[in-house]
């Protein structure tokens, strides 16, 4: 309910940004792991994607995100069946978000401003149960114990890595406002700070991501 509430109150531009944030928590995640060879995705599209995502809305970007969109529609993994791993799991589902984006770039309605916020969630409450279910500890266990008990309002249940993309995300929407609509992400100090604060997180991920591939995940 905070959420939407949240998202409802932005204006398009800042919807569009909210958005693009939410999948660049996991821009580093999908391209620190080197891709099935026969999905024939190229990892420069990706890069492409997440880039003209924090590019300011326009003609111009909505042309050339079309265009990414296109080159990476016709790889085969379109067209086969996957059985995917944990970390190829978030490789697709951070796929599937770049391409439902490209419906954010002529009107960002807030349905589809949810899901893309939503995606970031609940891929990691997902990372979370892997975590919670493992039968070895993670390494920054007691860390991550530490973290959500100095937490005054963490919503029950909800482990370390939901409520630490809750929070980037809170930081992120917060600062939605003071950025001009007519820049992108990219184009100042301030969108790069959230863009950094973004690719924080997503190193964390990595590690996770990493652990539970060499666990057995």
């Amino acid at each position: 309910m905070v959420q939407i509430e949240r998202l409802a109150g932005l204006n398009p531009v800042h919807r569009r940004r909210a958005a693009a944030l939410a999948l660049w928590r996991w821009r580093t995640p999908v391209l620190a792991f080197e891709m099935d060879a026969d999905w024939g995705v190229d990892p420069h599209v990706l890069v492409s994607l997440f880039r003209l995502a924090a590019e300011p809305a326009g003609e111009q970007s909505r042309h050339a995100y079309g265009q990414a969109v296109a080159v990476l529609s016709t790889a085969p993994l379109f067209e086969s069946e996957v059985d995917p791993d944990t970390v190829q799991l978030v490789q697709l589902e951070t796929i599937g978000g770049l391409l439902a984006f490209g419906e954010l770039l002529d009107t960002p309605v807030l349905d589809a401003v949810e899901r893309a916020v939503e995606l970031s969630s609940g891929l990691a409450s997902y990372l979370d149960s892997l975590v919670e279910g493992s039968l070895y500890a993670h390494p920054s266990e007691e860390t991550h114990h530490q973290y959500l008990a100095n937490l005054a309002d963490r919503t029950s249940g909800e482990g370390y890595f939901a409520s630490r993309n809750f929070a980037v995300e809170s930081a992120c929407h917060g600062a939605l406002r003071t950025l001009p609509d007519s820049e992108g992400l990219l184009d100042s100090s301030a969108g790069r700070a959230l863009l950094a604060l973004c690719e924080d997180f997503g190193e964390e991920l990595v590690a996770t991501l990493r652990w539970l591939r060499t666990t057995g995940h």
